[in-house]
């Protein structure tokens, strides 16, 4: 083969792949509008966004304000037949119950809060 066959077999691929690339952006650029269209026709079927006064108002009571209460874990009951195994509807929906003694429990004097935290430790 000449040289000449070789830049003449040369340019003809680089054509052809110049045309591949070019129509495949055309896909991409067809799918994406196609995409942007989909997505503003289902906008256009939802429902309207609700006015300023049919938005929730504050009850006649005035703002509810946080609740605190001291908590201790449930301890998982023992099945009826002694074995450990519960199934999940024999349980409750809380994992912690209300705890008797709703003093607030504080660290005690001369220890620290945590690891690192600067203080003293256990004295």
């Amino acid at each position: 083969m000449s040289t000449a066959t070789l830049v003449q077999l040369a340019a003809s691929s680089h054509a052809l792949n110049m045309t591949v690339a070019f129509i495949g952006g055309l896909v991409i650029a067809g799918a994406l509008i196609w995409a942007v269209r989909m997505g503003m026709s289902v906008m256009e079927r939802e429902p309207d966004r609700p006015h300023a006064d049919e938005q929730p108002h504050l009850p006649d009571t005035g703002a509810v304000h946080e609740e605190r209460e001291m908590r201790e874990p449930d301890e998982i009951p023992l099945n009826a037949d002694g074995s450990p195994r519960l199934m999940p509807y024999q349980l409750h929906h809380s994992g912690s119950r209300r705890c008797d003694d709703q003093k607030r429990h504080r660290w005690l004097p001369g220890s620290s809060g945590a690891f690192g935290s600067g203080g003293p430790g256990h004295v």
